[in-house]
């Protein structure tokens, strides 16, 4: 038998990953009250992640539609970087550097060409360099190098920073958090009004959502009841228990493995800006952090649950960054780690409404979380305030896959994610 919390909210949201955050904020700056459910808040895919804010050197044939929403957001950043700074009082780490896309043979530079061709053909902003001019602007970069994409308005941000600066100015704006698992969404006459929580929050995985008990209820615990609840949980968004099949959203963990390497105090500038490539067919980024933290990656693997760092990945991101930059293998190596990006079927966010009234869906951002943070926070916090997504989101309402399967989870595994 559940509990009922005292009062409801205005608005719930299941999951205190970036997303989740940024879209509670958001709605508490428009005053409505607002809940977090999370047992670890400021966790999730942004503590592996990059924080490259990259709409132009991350641009891939046929994601046009998503193109427009990632230059909107990315537009957005230095504004919303100063502001949540200011909220919060907190460094973000915020870098307009710059992006440099180099290639290693032939091959690569021939699709280095084609990107900048498709670049230009979508209005976007990028200078063809030689493999000359690409050494004078970094000159750590191998001898072998063919050529380059220069993309000023390609930023990058330290992910954990700006978690940690959403949940305190999260805290100032009034969202109250409740460090447990959601275990089921509550449903009353076809409407959602809130998740039943665990009674501890230790019990379940980070994310703040689980699978609930086999059945779809939940042995005890407490219900948060709300008007709105938004469902926020990254890769474990589709997992909750009570959410109807017809709007479960059809999202799925893409394994990412990562390296942090440090440049000792005293050593030159080992890069000036984020330099990526393909190297043997897989995308490698080396990210440089103004502390001295390089961040080097990453993998792309559909491994379902599973987080673990495995000494192959270690080596081949070892590999190729090394082909790439040789005088990386001489810094140390200070951290492995592994995360779960929510994939979604178009690999692109889904915002808004679902068919469920009540149920509202902030998740599958993919590769683009971070880069996506400020134009999901403003999309969210209108739909919520007003009932109508703005232009840029409308694309990417839930009901692009209505009718979808969603995906059979009964046998996946339940191994808990970093």
């Amino acid at each position: 038998m559940s509990r009922t919390s005292p009062e409801a909210t205005d608005v719930l949201v299941v999951g205190g990953g970036i997303i989740g955050l940024v879209t509670a904020w958001r709605a508490a700056q428009r005053g409505m009250s607002v809940a977090v459910v999370d047992p670890a808040p400021g966790g999730g895919a942004a503590q592996v992640a990059a924080g490259m804010l990259a709409a132009v050197t991350e641009l891939h044939y046929g994601e046009e539609t998503l193109l427009g929403l990632n230059v909107a957001s990315a537009r957005r950043y230095p504004q919303f970087a100063a502001e949540l700074s200011e909220a919060s009082g907190q460094d973000l780490g915020y870098r307009a550097c710059g992006t440099l896309a180099v290639a290693l043979d032939a091959d690569d530079r021939a699709h280095l060409r084609e990107l900048h061709a498709l670049q230009r053909r979508s209005g976007l902003e990028s200078e063809w360099l030689s493999g000359r001019d690409c050494r004078r602007l970094e000159p750590m970069l191998a001898p072998g190098v063919r050529g380059g994409l220069r993309v000023d308005g390609d930023h990058q941000i330290d992910p954990r920073r700006l978690a940690s600066a959403l949940v305190t100015a999260c805290e100032r704006a009034g969202v109250t958090f409740h460090r447990r698992r959601a275990e089921r969404l509550h449903v009353v006459r076809d409407r959602a009004c809130g998740v039943v929580v665990s009674e501890s929050a230790t019990e379940g995985a980070s994310g703040g959502a689980g699978d609930g008990a086999p059945d779809g209820s939940a042995a005890g615990g407490t219900l948060l009841a709300a008007d709105r609840t938004v469902l926020a949980a990254g890769s474990h968004s589709g997992r909750l228990a009570g959410v109807p099949d017809e709007v479960r959203p059809p999202v799925r963990p893409v394994k990412g493995q990562v390296l942090r390497l440090t440049v000792p105090p005293g050593y030159a500038p080992f890069l000036s800006r984020t330099v990526r490539a393909v190297v043997r067919g897989s995308h490698l980024y080396l990210v440089p952090r103004l502390s001295g933290e390089l961040v080097v990656g990453a993998t792309s693997e559909e491994l379902g649950w599973d987080t673990t760092v495995t000494a192959g990945g270690v080596y081949e991101l070892l590999r190729d960054a090394h082909e790439l930059v040789p005088g990386i293998t001489e810094l140390p190596l200070t951290e492995t780690c592994a995360g779960l990006r929510p994939g979604s079927p178009d690999n692109a966010p889904l915002l808004g409404p679902t068919a469920l009234p009540g149920l509202l869906l902030a998740t599958g951002h993919h590769r683009n979380g971070v880069l996506l943070t400020p134009v999901t926070g403003d999309a969210m916090a209108q739909v919520l305030a007003t009932g109508e997504l703005p232009p840029e989101a409308r694309p990417f309402t839930p009901g692009r896959f209505a009718g979808a399967a969603p995906g059979d989870l009964s046998d996946v595994s339940l191994e808990q994610p970093v």
